[in-house]
């Protein structure tokens, strides 16, 4: 099984999500979260004075799939949040040890 998590710009969460149905997933959490990268935050104009924003606003996406699914989720992300500049997010994909439905008691990819 694999733990993904995607940090992708907000504009882009239905766009993500509307593929991830097509391909069948199920289920997400999604957060709303603040950070920066090589882009170190921004600066913004308001009434005439200048100021930095060192936290961009994003979003968080994190899904448990079988192995099997890896690659079209991974794909499936980036194709709809990639827009060419800087700031477009990231997709990290872990090993997931084990997943346990609580209500069941399934465990393994059943339980996702």
């Amino acid at each position: 099984m694999k733990y993904i998590i995607a940090i992708i710009q907000p504009s882009k969460l239905e766009a993500v999500h509307e593929a991830l149905k097509t391909i069948n997933i199920a289920g997400m959490t999604v957060s709303e979260v603040q950070g920066y990268g090589r882009q170190m935050g921004k600066n913004e104009i308001y009434r005439g004075a200048e100021y930095t924003v060192n936290f961009i606003p994003k979003t968080k996406i994190e899904i448990a799939v079988d192995d099997s699914a890896e690659d079209a989720v991974v794909s499936a992300i980036k194709s709809t949040s990639e827009t060419g500049k800087i700031g477009d997010g990231k997709i990290f994909t872990l090993d997931l040890k084990e997943a346990i439905r609580i209500r069941t008691g399934e465990t393994g990819s059943s339980a996702l």
